[in-house]
């Protein structure tokens, strides 16, 4: 398990103009948002959260007041330690595991590195980078990702986009 802060959500731009902003949510919803009270070591203060009721949240930073600072968090990750965060139940994983971490074929043939991991309904899904910067996406299901480690994550070789 690593010791690099987990990102729960980025700023995807401002909402009105006294300085809150868009969520997109990496977690399970703006509840699990709420507990924390700072992000990014301190850097910003959360005063204020709801949800959209689209799936994101809104939020006020106390170091946020007016549009053109919330404007300039657009891109912005909101991480919090790994210690400020539940403990994991067995088979239980942060998306930010994965992220970097290099990718082979179940047959041990080097495929690139984990550059994302999103998840649009259905199932997770594993975005890869490959040598070339070209990418492609993998189900993070058993038959596609027999497993990983620290440092590789396993494909198998049929899901390889050569």
């Amino acid at each position: 398990m690593s010791d690099k802060p987990v990102t729960l959500a980025a700023v995807t731009g401002a909402h009105g103009v006294t300085g809150e902003v868009r969520l997109k949510l990496f977690g399970e919803g703006v509840d699990a948002l709420k507990p924390h009270k700072s992000f990014n070591e301190g850097a910003l203060t959360l005063a204020k959260i709801r949800s959209d009721n689209k799936g994101g949240a809104i939020a006020r930073f106390a170091e946020v007041t007016d549009r053109t600072a919330a404007e300039r968090l657009r891109g912005t990750a909101l991480s919090v330690s790994r210690e400020a965060l539940p403990a994991l139940d067995e088979g239980e994983f942060y998306f930010s595991d994965l992220i970097d971490l290099a990718v082979v074929t179940d047959a041990g043939e080097a495929v690139g590195r984990v550059c994302a991991v999103e998840n649009y309904g259905a199932t997770d899904i594993v975005e890869i980078e490959k040598p070339d910067g070209r990418k492609f996406m993998v189900p993070l299901t058993r038959k596609a990702v027999p497993g990983w480690t620290t440092s590789e994550l396993t494909i198998s070789e049929h899901f390889w986009d050569r």
